[in-house]
């Protein structure tokens, strides 16, 4: 006959156990909620501080990493660069808007890879700006990136089973502190909105569609 106080100790034993396993189960269910807290945290902090449509920092961001990059420059220069799409409701007129999300997106990939590691945003619907480390802010050196810029946002962008050529109107302008920025900006803009001018006057200023080839 089974000694009772081995039974019990078994007992108390299995009980444990149990105990020791609900713990557990209950310390791994606490780490997945807190995971996905933290994630659900993360993506909220994304998304109140990113463009949703082409991923690039939104407006506010912008100004807030970009006064933190200038506070780190350490006098390092520094060029302010801001860009505005030429007749950019041609694309929504004529294709819709499903298009025209797909060019900005593409003008947007662009620019953050002519930019590298540098900052570039989105500071809403065909604007974009960024903040390019310049090893000089010579005149010649701002009017040959600007150039450059502009070949390639005016690159071919495929749409289905069309292909449409955009063109942006672009403006540089040095910034060597964060007290500056604001400043630089304005003339950065001011530049923009020069070469917008002196786009417009040209006749042939028109959104340019071509067929797509669809590669062998």
């Amino acid at each position: 006959m089974p000694d009772p106080m081995t039974v019990a100790s078994g007992i108390s034993a299995a009980g444990a156990l149990v105990s020791v396993w609900q713990l557990r189960r209950r310390a791994l269910r606490a780490e997945e909620e807190i995971e996905l807290l933290q994630a659900e945290l993360a993506a909220e902090r994304h998304a109140a501080s990113h463009d949703p449509l082409t991923g690039l920092p939104n407006r506010r961001a912008f100004y807030r990493l970009a006064g933190t990059l200038l506070t780190g420059a350490a006098g390092s220069p520094l060029i302010a660069v801001v860009l505005d799409l030429d007749d950019f409701k041609l694309v929504n007129d004529r294709y819709g808007h499903a298009a025209g999300d797909q060019v900005l997106i593409s003008v947007a990939q662009r620019l953050a890879a002519f930019a590298g590691d540098n900052l570039v945003a989105r500071l809403g619907g065909d604007e974009f700006a960024g903040l390019l480390a310049s090893p000089t802010v010579d005149r010649r050196w701002i009017e040959h990136a600007t150039r450059r810029l502009c070949e390639a946002l005016a690159a071919p962008i495929p749409l289905g089973s069309r292909t449409v050529q955009v063109t942006a109107s672009v403006g540089l302008a040095p910034v060597h502190g964060p007290t500056q920025l604001a400043e630089a900006l304005c003339r950065a803009d001011a530049a923009m909105y020069q070469a917008k001018s002196v786009a417009a006057a040209r006749p042939a200023r028109q959104l340019v569609e071509t067929p797509h080839l669809a590669e062998c």
